[in-house]
């Protein structure tokens, strides 16, 4: 190790070791004051609205609309529903009584589980570092925020807000690369939020592992998407192209491929072109020239994505729509696929970006052996207008599902978000989020004296044998 990794290694032990002061003190801290952080927050997104478009748009040139939309929006809609939910959700919960606890009483109480690192992509960098934060403030819990090196105007950003608003020893950032990643993955947290690929998810739960720290994993995988011989094609298509070109495609939770119908099939494609069309050049200037679409965040991610159309069309992909690319402005025109086939790049990878496959079932139970062939996703929509959806619902696992739209449950504040397996582990947002960050610590109170536990005490005699039998047998 030389020495500017053992001095960043010293700087880092010495703002955790702050912040475990700090959480100590934390425990006891009431929802008001809890509150007053979430609002110093808010207050300072609502001064700083144009300063994070700004970062956004320099970072991957986001449309405006678009980061209030799935920036700023999403994040201020958690600040506001942990502040109108707090206090309920710290007050202990009491739970009922069985007979053999006949005497005693039971609740569950919310402490913090201590300092959290939070991990954050560049793809919604604000959205998913702040989002985060807002759930362990909620808890109780001190945070380390190390946002995404590839949006260095936007992690800037984070930086700026954080130190306006905390001290030091209450919330911090640490920008770096992969290297400062993993010195913070050395430190012993008591709760990492990760959000990124499943590969590095392997990665940060391996280094949780040595601490015994608990994780919240929020990952990502091939999202499918079902189109029955049911479903209103118009409304599918559009909802469609939204979810899958919002943020040009780089999103968890877009729709990664399409199994549609075979007699739905034509009729699909064509509202899909259409709805591009509409959605991103209605002039006919060229997608290109559309200021409602974001580009590719840096030159890697590009190549990759035009690696994964080249090797299509090698293969015998055919393309419906787009194709086209500008590597100098990493743009990637929205692209429609048909004639896909299983050892296509498209096929077996996440592919994050706009380019969307479209294959045919003739059988539901086709489609539902297909989805299941492949790691759980984080998220799975159906277009269905009967009854199919249900069936769907019961023979596949995914992280959420939507039925009629896609990426909602995202911003659905009463919902668990999450994936399953390879999608990741655990849930956040809302009551759930404040869940990821706390220990549910089991309290029972016993009354003084004699009670039924004294009576299973030794020595053991028949008249405690048969009192155990009978609880064993009733109870």
């Amino acid at each position: 190790m030389d020495d500017t990794s053992e001095l960043k290694t010293s700087n880092l032990t010495d703002i955790l070791k702050k912040q475990q002061q700090t959480a100590v003190s934390w425990r006891s801290s009431t929802a008001q004051e809890r509150i007053n952080r979430l609002k110093a927050i808010r207050s300072w997104i609502k001064d700083h609205q144009q300063a994070i478009r700004t970062a956004l748009w320099e970072d991957f040139q986001k449309p405006e609309t678009e980061t209030d939309l799935s920036e700023i929006f999403p994040v201020t809609s958690e600040i506001n529903h942990a502040i109108k939910h707090l206090k309920s959700w710290m007050k202990p919960k009491s739970v009922s009584t069985p007979m053999p606890m006949l005497g005693t009483k039971a609740k569950v109480q919310f402490e913090p589980k201590g300092v959290a690192l939070i991990i954050s992509p560049w793809n919604y960098p604000f959205n998913l570092a702040i989002g985060p934060l807002v759930s362990a403030l909620a808890a109780g819990c001190p945070s380390i925020i190390k946002p995404s090196e590839l949006t260095p105007h936007t992690s800037a950003l984070i930086a700026e807000m954080i130190q306006d608003i905390f001290n030091e020893d209450e919330v911090t950032v640490i920008q770096g690369d992969a290297s400062t990643a993993q010195a913070l993955l050395d430190l012993p947290f008591d709760h990492i939020f990760f959000t990124g690929s499943p590969q590095i998810g392997k990665i940060v739960m391996e280094n949780a592992a040595k601490h015994l720290a608990s994780v919240t994993l929020e990952l990502g995988g091939k999202s499918p998407t079902i189109v029955t011989d049911s479903a209103d094609i118009k409304d599918a298509a559009q909802k469609i192209i939204y979810g899958k070109l919002v943020n040009c495609g780089q999103t968890c939770v877009a729709p990664d491929y399409i199994l549609v119908h075979e007699s739905q099939k034509d009729l699909l494609l064509a509202e899909l072109k259409q709805a591009i069309q509409q959605m991103y050049d209605p002039d006919y200037k060229g997608i290109e020239n559309s200021k409602d679409m974001a580009r590719i965040v840096n030159d890697r991610h590009f190549s990759r994505l035009k690696s994964y159309l080249d090797d299509a069309a090698e293969k015998g992909a055919e393309i419906e729509f787009g194709g086209k690319s500008n590597h100098h402005h990493r743009f990637i025109e929205p692209t429609l696929l048909t004639n896909v086939q299983d050892e296509m790049l498209v096929a077996q990878e996440e592919i994050f970006g706009p380019i969307l496959p479209i294959l045919t079932y003739t059988d539901l139970q086709e489609a539902i052996d297909y989805i299941n062939k492949k790691p759980k996703p984080l998220a799975l929509y159906i277009f269905d207008q009967s009854k199919q959806y249900e069936e769907v619902l019961l023979q596949t696992s995914a992280g959420g599902a939507v039925i009629n739209d896609c990426v909602l449950h995202f911003i659905h504040n009463e919902l668990p978000f999450g994936g399953v397996n390879n999608s990741g582990i655990g849930k956040a947002h809302g009551y759930y989020g404040f869940l990821a960050f706390s220990n549910e610590k089991a309290v029972l109170k016993q009354r003084v004296g004699l009670n039924n536990a004294t009576l299973l005490r030794p020595p053991f005699g028949i008249k405690t044998k048969q009192i155990i039998q009978s609880l064993i047998k009733w109870f």
